[in-house]
């Protein structure tokens, strides 16, 4: 079997390929590059998020191999289980992003009177800024909408006890952040 044959998309080799180690590894090696060259000019530049995206890609190209009909070559069958991965993380990011919007947006409403102080709010609201993504969700649902930790650990889909973990780690960052603007 030659590595070649699996770059040049026939089915019965990639599937050949997948299941001896050795030539997996070299096929991977060949294939490697292109799918994260793909992926990388897609996501801004962002290498991080273009290494995790390649890594998901391959993961599914290995999962559903069984699909590949062999018509294309089987890199660009793996760029477009990429491209369905990079739509799919920025179509988590926009709901994540929109949801955060939501709850702060609500609690801003039943709050308002709570807030009349606008440094104070100023100053909580950039430090929440400064949170990442899930801390900062935690933090919201936490203090602002004064929300139990099983019933956050519940909708954020995590274990409780990595949701207080989580919840720490939050505190402690937005209390790097509240300091570091007061």
């Amino acid at each position: 079997m030659t590595i070649r044959a699996g770059l040049s998309g026939e089915a019965d080799n990639l599937n050949a390929i997948v299941a001896d180690q050795a030539a997996f590894r070299v096929w991977y090696e060949l294939a490697l590059p292109r799918v994260y060259r793909y992926l990388v000019a897609r996501c801004g530049g962002d290498a991080d998020l273009a290494e995790e995206l390649t890594q998901q890609t391959f993961v599914e190209g290995v999962r559903r191999r069984g699909s590949f009909d062999g018509r294309s070559d089987a890199v660009t069958w793996l760029c477009g289980i990429g491209r369905h991965k990079l739509v799919d993380h920025y179509r988590r990011a926009g709901r994540d992003n929109q949801r955060q919007l939501r709850i702060v947006s609500e609690w801003s409403a039943r709050q308002s009177q709570a807030w009349s102080q606008h440094a104070l709010q100023s100053s909580v609201q950039s430090a929440l800024a400064e949170l990442h993504g899930e801390q900062r969700i935690v933090m919201v649902l936490r203090y602002l909408d004064q929300m139990p930790v099983r019933e956050i650990a519940s909708t954020i889909g995590r274990s409780e006890k990595a949701t207080e973990s989580l919840l720490s780690r939050a505190r402690e960052a937005f209390r790097k952040a509240y300091g570091a603007m007061n």
